[in-house]
């Protein structure tokens, strides 16, 4: 593969129709999927490379002892480099995803019946999460404000009680687009170490960062490092979800040995393919993720101006981050869900809001990361379905 950056508008349907992958294989030839959060476009090119040497060499073996491969180094030099954030890879675990950190944290450093703090609409693994190690939901439901979504402080006080263990963040906000500030993260580390929460922070979409910046939980302070794991993964910003390879930070060596507790094989193995898709992505692979974010913030704006002109009512904050629209269609009166009634009646596929928790009954998550061709011919096919509703 050339090392030139590549054409994110010269996508080919019919190409993207034989890809194996849950975004383009789930739903049959004819449906536009805009739904599971992959990208459409081509790898960057030091990924590709280095999988297509492994292919030449049949470096499918086992791996290395993780410690020996590179990865912590490597994301420690990213955190540095791309948010200031200065960290000991020592203090780095590898793991299979972020949701496979999600649960164990919860399992391992909370009880059954521990509240769990979750900011709706969320993305749905953490629900799941919750729901499946038998703690307590506690939710906090973020709040429309003039531009965006807002934390509910008062809310949030309110409603946590003294067996609310863990506050299950996730920022940059999976669907909103939230990139909370400074101010904001301060607030919350201020409420965690007054109430002595654990704080499980998914920031795998700290990549994707369009206004604002990105601040890492854990670089708040000392105190509030002690209490934070921190989880991330190349596997969004670079579009290699399939490879399975993310990394945990632990801010304290003790937070480090319970989240250990269980024997390391119930979590199964890790691949070479994704250790090394991963270093590569986050040591080389930079201006491939530069050029790809000019099109993303395109494709949110003509997401934006198209929903304003095309859906009249519909309430939608363009995203702060991410490649993910979040559109309240409960304004339309559409006759069923918005993923049924798209799906139905546009044949495009977008993923249906109340799996994001009760606050998201009525919303739509619509993937923009594609070509604008594609993307205009999605967002056309559902104009004319509401159209046609009159």
């Amino acid at each position: 593969m050339s090392d030139a950056l590549p054409d994110l508008d010269a996508l080919d349907v019919t190409a993207l129709e034989r890809r194996r992958s849950e975004k383009w294989a789930t739903y049959p030839k004819g449906i536009l999927p805009l739904w599971v959060a992959e990208m459409d476009f081509p790898l960057a090119a030091p990924i590709d490379a280095v999988l297509r040497e492994m292919l030449e060499l049949g470096d499918f073996g086992y791996l290395l002892p993780p410690g020996r491969t590179g990865l912590a180094e490597a994301f420690a030099e990213r955190m540095e480099a791309r948010f200031g954030w200065a960290v000991d890879p020592g203090d780095v675990e590898i793991l299979s995803d972020v949701v496979q950190g999600m649960n164990l944290a919860l399992a391992n450093l909370s009880e059954p019946g521990d509240g769990a703090i979750v900011q709706t609409p969320i993305y749905p693994p953490f629900l799941g999460a919750v729901r499946d190690t038998g703690r307590r939901l506690v939710e906090n439901p973020l709040v429309p404000g003039a531009s965006r979504f807002e934390i509910d402080f008062d809310g949030l006080r309110a409603g946590i009680d003294a067996r609310t263990r863990v506050l299950m963040l996730c920022n940059p906000h999976n669907p909103t687009g939230r990139v909370l500030d400074r101010a904001e993260l301060e607030a919350l580390a201020e409420l965690a170490l007054a109430n002595d929460w654990i704080v499980v922070s998914d920031e795998i979409h700290g990549d994707l960062v369009h206004d604002g910046e990105h601040v890492p939980f854990g670089s708040l302070g000392p105190e509030v490092a002690e209490r934070t794991v921190t989880l991330t993964s190349a596997t969004k910003a670079f579009n290699i979800p399939g490879l399975r390879c993310a990394c945990a930070h632990f801010g304290s060596t003790s937070l480090r040995k319970r989240f250990d507790a269980e024997p390391r094989h119930l979590r199964g193995g890790l691949g070479l393919p994704g250790i090394y898709a991963t270093i590569a992505a986050w040591r080389e692979s930079q201006p491939w993720l530069d050029h790809v974010k000019l099109e993303l913030r395109r494709n949110r704006d003509l997401v934006a101006a198209f929903v304003a002109e095309r859906f009249p009512g519909a309430v939608h904050f363009p995203p702060e981050a991410t490649y993910l629209a979040w559109v309240d269609f409960r304004p339309l009166g559409l006759p069923a869900s918005p993923f049924r009634f798209f799906y139905d009646e546009a044949r495009v596929a977008i993923s249906g809001g109340a799996a994001f928790g009760a606050p998201g009954d009525g919303f739509g998550r619509i993937n923009f990361a594609t070509s604008r061709t594609i993307l205009e011919r999605a967002l056309e096919a559902m104009a004319a379905a509401v159209d046609r509703r009159g």
